[in-house]
């Protein structure tokens, strides 16, 4: 296995950080993305049953060393398959489950739980079934849920979701567009207007980047504003004490400095940039700075306040997370560049795909960030240029212990003064104990906690 030596050693005595992640789709060899493996067909099960790259995955960063990513719960042909016969149905299936676990629009861990949110080919899907949610045991990979596909006026695509443990909610950097703008209104700026009001359940809002909440029960999201921002935000995470970060991919030409960094031409920090966002207004913090435009003209300009992390990350879905006990420190995983370097013709461009293990075009890495001053360190490489979809550090989640994921529906129906007892996830109760498996919610005096049953 490939054990990456650290770029930057912390002090001695430091804990190891278990960090669990939701495999993204990323190229992995010289021929494709992510690779399967046919078993066999499944009579019983009447399908094909494959077993996927795919999955929940763990590394261990101990100060010095970043072990290689492994699945983990680890998926073993020979626990339901053994010559030509398939020897454990269940255990199959869940295997086989695995190819569902896709987060290309987002994916939250909550208290021991895993939500992915698959947004389907715009080409070869109606836009009423769009978006493919699953619920999931983030422990066991056990598949707990399918939600029935959903509309892509829902609202779905976001640069990520994370639990503030502020107030419980669990909040998004949502996308409020559902198609590009039309080229004939974005080449004439005399013409350009806002077509989400064309949309029905889009009135009133426009095309960009939102604060919002999700209630994962529902997944219906509600925007705190409307689209404000363009950057091209690749992540978004909230720490303990409840303040939210994103960041930007960040991907132009620069000078790499002596530390390994990247300077603009003025010699400042570029590349991926660190945002704070108001969880309350939705609005960045940004700092006001008095500018002269080339006619001789003052004006307010608005800059972020950390300066850029140095490194470069190529526009794809990547992901960050804290840990619980240090609220100023965001790990994340992104690209070692934007993909591009000194081409075969000696001239700044794309690097040929096909040499990626050699010349480090969309390699991964661990990265750490302080937040309060920006400053971001690469960490270790990591093996095959596995990316995610979220990240948590295991054992140490703000909602670990608090996240119940029925705040909002014990409220609509009245479950704090309702009578001890199970209840449906909609708030219906039940005549005595559930007599089928799924998920409940169970009240039993002061507690309301929800309960899956096998």
């Amino acid at each position: 296995m490939f054990a990456a030596a650290a770029m930057v050693a912390m002090s001695a005595g430091a804990q190891t950080v278990k960090i669990k992640g939701v495999l993204s789709n990323n190229r992995t060899d010289d021929g494709g993305n992510l690779e399967s493996q046919y078993v066999g067909y499944n009579s019983e099960l009447q399908k094909p049953i494959f077993v996927v790259d795919q999955g929940l995955y763990s590394m261990n960063w101990d100060g010095t060393t970043l072990s290689a990513p492994v699945k983990d719960p680890a998926v073993n042909i020979s626990d339901f398959y053994s010559n030509g016969t398939f020897t454990d149905n269940a255990k199959a299936e869940w295997a086989a489950n695995f190819n569902k676990m896709w987060g290309n629009s987002g994916a939250v861990y909550l208290n021991g739980q895993l939500w992915t949110i698959m947004s389907r080919d715009y080409q070869s899907t109606e836009p009423e079934e769009m978006f493919a949610v699953r619920q999931w045991d983030a422990n066991t990979g056990d598949l707990l849920k399918e939600y029935p596909y959903m509309s892509e006026n829902q609202i779905l695509e976001s640069a990520g979701l994370a639990y503030n443990p502020k107030d419980g909610k669990v909040y998004g950097l949502f996308y409020v567009t559902n198609a590009q703008l039309n080229e004939a209104i974005t080449s004439d700026p005399e013409y350009f207007q806002d077509e989400d009001d064309q949309y029905e359940g889009r009135e009133g809002l426009d095309a960009g980047y939102a604060i919002g909440t999700i209630d994962m029960n529902t997944m219906e999201v509600k925007l705190i504003t409307k689209g404000l921002y363009y950057y091209n935000f690749i992540t978004f995470a909230i720490n303990e004490e409840g303040r939210a970060f994103a960041l930007t991919s960040g991907g132009s030409m620069a000078a790499l400095g002596d530390n390994g960094k990247y300077t603009d031409v003025n010699g400042n920090l570029t590349g991926a940039q660190l945002y704070e966002f108001n969880l309350e207004t939705g609005n960045l913090y940004l700092n006001q700075v008095e500018k002269i435009d080339s006619e001789g003209e003052t004006y307010i300009a608005y800059e972020p306040i950390l300066p850029a992390t140095g490194y470069m990350s190529k526009y794809k879905r990547q992901a960050a997370c804290f840990a619980k006990s240090n609220p100023n420190k965001m790990y994340w995983v992104g690209h070692f560049n934007s993909g591009k370097g000194i081409n075969d013709y000696g001239s700044w461009g794309e690097l040929s795909d096909k040499d990626w293990r050699t010349n480090g075009k969309y390699d991964t890495c661990l990265y750490e960030i302080d937040v309060n001053t920006g400053e971001a360190n690469r960490l270790a490489m990591i093996k095959d240029r596995m990316l995610f979809s979220a990240l948590w550090i295991d054992g140490d989640n703000s909602s670990d212990g608090e996240y119940s994921g029925i705040e909002e529906v014990a409220t609509e129906n009245g479950m704090s003064n309702a009578a001890n007892g199970w209840y449906t996830i909609d708030g219906r109760m039940l005549n005595g104990e559930p007599t089928t498996s799924g998920m409940f919610i169970h009240k039993n005096g002061a507690e309301t906690q929800k309960v899956v049953l096998k």
